[in-house]
């Protein structure tokens, strides 16, 4: 039968139809420029300059009642005070604050007149912003990097190139579109789906595996977007539960909020789909090329029994994954003696137990749903091509 058959041709087609949705969409959905006046109290921020911490010292809190003042020495590194010395007093509602000699920071500068002062006391030039940490995280993506470049070699440098495409389609593409006003339901998905078509090819080439788990992928996407959906409105869960949302309503009030929280289930639920649907297809052809005399039933429950396991596994990662974003807020509950049935109903538990069940329920649909999708590759395609797409990402 082989590329001939009418199952193969009808999965081509069902995953050429779905390129074309996304692109169309893209092309429609494309962010124009438009993104809206938010002003400037929101917009702007206090510029920073970098600074190296010289010296601590303990002083006296000039508010009574605060503890743990110091004056830190600071040396500037940019800004019109670059290679200057400033010091400032920290401490007091902020003592969690734990400044030492050599510290990377960042300051902000004070708008004050020359030898402005408070009660006698003279004012800082400069305030403690925040720590400069942009230092440790290259350092830190550096080693990733250099650790996936030396494990994964070829389809190592392939995978890197599917994140960066990935960050440049949620930076690019379905941040600037939800600001214009989109439907943030709809641009996740979207967004979602063109990162999947990106990253699975890339990955894992265009065979029957990455066939198969492009249409699992899809299938279980627009599942776990249709749960998220429903069960969000029967919670009347609202999105308001975080003050990043009350920030983000304030600046852009045309913005759904409740669609932004819809839109962080489409994208949360896409990073463990795609492993999921490619491992179980990889089983699956793995399966036909060890026996390919196994039946169709055979090679499903086959599969299948791998794919349990990889189930069971997964879901707990994703709770897990879930239970540590939100662990604050069940220290707060715990602290207040809030009992079980009481904080389960609140919103900012109830949103990440609705976001991490339809993930759930679409991580074990797409256990099923892949296999059925690859086996049918797997039997109609020659075991030449089989074993071509196998030589073809083995190194």
């Amino acid at each position: 039968m082989g590329y001939r058959s009418l199952t193969v041709q009808f999965l081509l087609l069902a995953v050429g139809l779905t390129v074309a949705v996304v692109v169309i969409s893209l092309v429609v959905l494309w962010p124009r420029g438009d993104t809206p006046d938010v002003g400037s109290q929101f917009a702007q921020r206090a510029k920073t300059e970098s600074a190296r911490v010289v010296g601590v010292a303990e002083v006296r809190c000039r508010v009574p009642g605060q503890k743990d003042c110091v004056r830190v020495g600071i040396e500037l590194r940019s800004g019109p005070d670059d290679g200057e010395r400033a010091s400032f007093v920290t401490g007091g509602v902020r003592n969690e604050v734990r400044l030492s000699v050599g510290d990377r920071i960042l300051v902000t500068r004070n708008q004050l007149p020359e030898g402005a002062q408070l009660g006698g006391v003279r004012l800082d030039r400069y305030a403690f912003a925040d720590f400069e940490r942009r230092s440790a995280l290259g350092w830190l993506a550096v080693g990733f990097v250099a650790l996936v470049l030396l494990t994964g070699r070829w389809r190592g440098l392939r995978a890197l190139a599917g994140l960066a495409l990935s960050i440049v389609i949620v930076v690019e593409f379905v941040v600037p579109a939800i600001l214009e006003g989109s439907s943030p339901v709809g641009v996740a998905l979207v967004g979602a789906l063109a990162i999947m078509l990106t990253t699975i090819p890339l990955a894992h080439g265009v065979g029957a595996k990455a066939i198969a788990a492009i249409l699992g992928t899809t299938a279980c996407l627009l599942l776990t977007a249709g749960l998220a959906s429903f069960f969000t409105d029967l919670a009347h869960l609202t999105g308001f539960a975080s003050e990043e949302s009350v920030f983000i309503r304030a600046a852009a009030g045309e913005l759904s909020i409740q669609g932004l929280l819809l839109a962080g289930m489409v994208i949360g639920a896409l990073g463990v789909l795609d492993d999921l649907t490619v491992s179980q297809a990889s089983t699956v052809m793995a399966l036909r090329r060890a026996n390919p005399a196994l039946s169709f039933g055979r090679l499903v429950q086959e599969a299948l029994d791998v794919g349990h396991d990889h189930i069971a596994a997964t879901v707990n990662t994703l709770m897990l994954a879930y239970v540590g974003a939100s662990l604050p807020i069940i220290l707060i509950f715990t602290i207040g003696e809030t009992p079980a049935a009481d904080a389960v109903n609140l919103e900012a538990v109830a949103a990440p137990i609705v976001a991490m069940l339809v993930g759930s329920i679409g991580l074990i649909a797409a256990v099923p749903v892949t296999t059925v999708l690859a086996a049918l590759l797997a039997l109609r395609l020659p075991e030449r091509a089989l074993r071509d797409a196998h030589a073809a990402h083995s190194h």
